[in-house]
């Protein structure tokens, strides 16, 4: 059974107490976080003078790159002829994190019309399936690419009616919940894979 609101609030609570805070990520190491305290206040980053070029992404033109060499430390659940759909290999605090992605290595600009068109039915798909799900709120399709240049895209599922958990910061929320039971997060991306090889492909689990 997924699981309510209520139950995911039960989770929080079960770590922190009632009124409690989670523990907070190291968001502050991170290079590419916005915000530092200064004199006890947050405030934005001084931003730096241009690099000379753009830093070389992960497995530029598929030489060392991981989705090329098998998914890492990601599992696939679904596949078709052209694409991939995999996640993490642990859950998380959202119900689901998944990426959708090119079996063949290219970026996003690189599609051909009939593969952006696919991909695109693909997108809609999985934001349909995964948003009749009563547990879920809304899915973020989110395209970054700036750690890897083989094309992925991430599909978040957000919690339905926890006021807290909306807009681009619910990403953050996947790191600071207690994870989702494993028992539930997998018969959650069962029926994802399942459904979506009602359109097209083949579930793997």
């Amino acid at each position: 059974m997924p699981e309510s609101a209520e139950e995911i609030y039960a989770r929080v609570v079960a770590a922190v107490g009632a009124g409690g805070r989670l523990p907070m990520p190291p968001v502050d190491e991170w290079d590419i976080f916005p915000w530092e305290v200064v004199d006890g206040r947050l405030a934005p980053r001084v931003v730096e003078p241009p690099l000379a070029a753009e830093e070389p992404r992960r497995g530029v033109d598929g030489v060392d790159c991981v989705p090329c060499a098998g998914e890492g430390d990601a599992v696939r659940i679904w596949e078709n002829d052209r694409w991939k759909l995999v996640h993490p290999p642990r859950p998380g605090g959202l119900p689901l994190v998944l990426w959708l992605m090119s079996k063949e290595h290219m970026d996003y600009a690189d599609m051909s019309d009939e593969l952006a068109a696919e991909y695109g039915r693909l997108s809609v798909w999985l934001c349909r399936i995964i948003e009749r799900m009563e547990h879920v709120g809304r899915v973020h399709v989110c395209r970054y690419g700036d750690g890897s240049e083989h094309l992925h895209v991430w599909f978040f599922a957000r919690p339905a009616r926890l006021p807290h958990l909306l807009g681009s910061l619910v990403i953050e929320w996947n790191e600071m919940l207690p994870p989702v039971p494993e028992d539930v997060w997998r018969d959650d991306l069962r029926y994802v894979a399942t459904r979506l090889a009602h359109h097209d492909g083949w579930s793997l689990v």
